[in-house]
């Protein structure tokens, strides 16, 4: 092994886990970048799915008659809401 191979590999040994932590960093950021373009444009929509949903398993919950024409109902809202 010549020298400069062993300075490379001594760089990386010494180095990688701050360059490693450096790109999750990055990675993080424009997650949350992304995150905040997601809750600008889709924020109401989410909402809305997200409260039929919860809506969804409660009635599944209940159980019985009452909870499965619920739910089927709710089905239904959840098609209509996918498809705007």
């Amino acid at each position: 092994m010549t020298g400069s191979e062993f300075e490379g590999d001594e760089r990386r040994a010494r180095y990688g886990p701050w360059v490693w932590t450096a790109y999750r960093a990055y990675n993080e950021l424009l997650r949350e970048k992304v995150k905040k373009r997601f809750e600008a444009q889709e924020g109401p929509w989410m909402e809305k799915l997200a409260d039929l949903l919860v809506q969804i398993v409660n009635a599944r919950w209940e159980g019985g008659r009452k909870g499965e024409k619920t739910a089927k109902e709710l089905f239904q809202q959840l098609d209509r809401l996918l498809s705007e």
